[in-house]
Parts: structure tokens; sequence; C-alpha cells
């Protein structure tokens, strides 16, 4: 698959220099596609009864287990999360003084190897381009962090006084029910991101630091990620609102003066020009 090629699965590119996946990741058509099919297969024929179940906890399964090779852990390390949030507060509502390091800048930007660390949360609407409300949880020792707050997925087997038997692995983590169409969607997103995505992010972030660094107080250090971040004059809130008017989308950083720049690996050259030629003279 050419860059191109990759690049024309996102509609929004046909409109927008999408610049803001620091936030939320573009979405690509197979991802809303496989979100829509399994929305419309719950519409006529419901979400109940043994085959639908079946897909749903095949889903479960095949997400963990491409979650966990895109981070490098067994997919028995792999916690379904619904943010990088919501993976840090299971950490931390049952640790002593563990390594929890927040991914939500790094999963899908640049390559991960988290087996290094004791937890690892990520989100995945954001550089993985998935829909919201996904995440996940890299435990390295799931025996070890305590269950705080159990949901029915967390449970073997449980008793009327509530006690209960964690399942294996850290799928006892799994805050809850995460919804088919959801989970169709993650998959298919996970499956788009091409060959050399990491290269060329980085390559890309490169070229627009050294074409904003010629007119602008560059804050993010080089080769440090995907994020470019610069020092803006006036009112910042008022530039990015004015950007996204002239077809532009990045974040302001409040209080501090700055705006937040996000290159992906489908972020283009004429992507970059058209944020230089919007910032004016």
């Amino acid at each position: 698959m050419t860059f191109e090629e990759a690049r024309a699965q996102f509609p929004v590119f046909e409109r927008l220099a999408y610049l803001n996946a620091g936030t939320n990741g573009p979405l690509a058509r197979a991802t809303v596609e496989a979100m829509i099919e399994q929305e419309r297969a719950d519409l006529e024929q419901g979400r109940g009864g043994g085959a639908y179940f079946e897909r749903a906890l095949a889903l479960r399964d095949d997400v963990r287990a491409k979650l966990a090779g895109l981070v490098g852990v067994p997919p028995e390390n792999m916690a379904l999360a619904t943010s990088t949030t919501n993976g840090c507060n299971i950490v931390l509502a049952a640790t002593g003084l563990p390594l929890l390091v927040d991914g939500a800048q790094s999963a899908g930007a640049i390559p991960v190897d988290a087996s290094r660390f004791d937890f690892y949360a990520f989100s995945c609407q954001k550089w993985l381009c998935g829909p919201d409300g996904s995440g996940g949880l890299a435990v390295a020792d799931p025996d070890a962090l305590g269950i705080a707050a159990p949901s029915y997925l967390s449970q073997e087997s449980y008793e009327p006084d509530g006690e209960f038997t964690a399942r294996a692995g850290a799928q006892r983590f799994d805050p809850g029910w995460t919804p088919p169409p959801v989970l169709a969607g993650l998959a298919a997103a996970l499956d788009a991101a091409p060959e050399r995505r990491y290269e060329r992010a980085a390559e890309t972030a490169a070229s627009c630091r050294e074409l904003l660094a010629e007119r602008f107080e560059i804050v993010t250090a080089p080769a440090q990620g995907t994020l470019v971040t610069f020092v803006a004059d006036g009112d910042t809130a008022e530039l990015a609102k004015r950007l996204f008017e002239e077809g532009v989308v990045v974040r302001d950083v409040p209080g501090l003066g700055w705006i937040r720049v996000s290159c992906g690996w489908w972020t283009s050259d004429d992507d970059v020009a058209r944020l230089v030629a919007a910032l004016g003279p």
C-alpha cells in the first residue's frame, strides 16, 4: 500500500489538514464501516443469544491480542481499558510504588516496548485512530495487583457474600463490557496502519519542527515524539479557532501561549505547508 492509498482511507483529509491526533485521531472508512456493520447486526438480530456473545467475546480476544502485540506484551498481560485515565486509575487505586507509564502520546505514534514497565496505560482514539471509549492497560504481573473495582468480567466465579475468584491474567482488570461496535471498529483501525508508520511520522514531525522553527520558538525538543509545540503571539485559543476556520486542525495549550501540532504517519507535506501558510507572515 502506498502512502497515498493509505492516506485515502481517511475522508477528513479531503477537507482538512488534520493535525490533532494528540487529542483524537482521524477515523478511517474501514473503522466506521466495521462499527456500522456491527450496529446493524445488533439492530436486526438483537444483542442477545449465544451467537451474539460468542462474537463479542471473540472480538475482545482479537482486540486484546492486537493491542498486546502493538506494545510488545503477551495477550494475558493486556487489559481492555476505556482510556489512558481509566488504565491509570485501575493501577493507582490498587498499588504501592510501581512504575506506571502514561502512554497516551506514544502508543501508535512511536515504537513501544511495554514489557519494560510494571504498567503501561494508553488510549486508542488518538494515534491508533480507534473509536472513543477504547484503550488498554499492559500489566507485567497481574497477580501482584489488587482488583480495586472488580467488574463482571473480572470474575471467574463468585459467592453470594461477595467473595470471588479472579480471572487469569490481566483481563481481570477489564473495567466492564466494551460495546461490540467499538471492538469491531478498533480491530479494523489496528489492521489499517501501514508499514513504516513510525518512521514516516518521525520524519514528518522533524520537517514540521524545522519549518516552524524559522518563525517561532519551539517548545518540544528534537526527535522526542510526534507532537510539535510552539510559542504563538496573542490569544492562542482564538488562533486555534481561526486556523480551524481555514481548514487546519491544531490544539492550543491553555494558559501557556502554546499551539500543539500532531504529526501522524498520515500527515502530508501539503498539510504542513497549509499550517505554515495559515499562520501568516
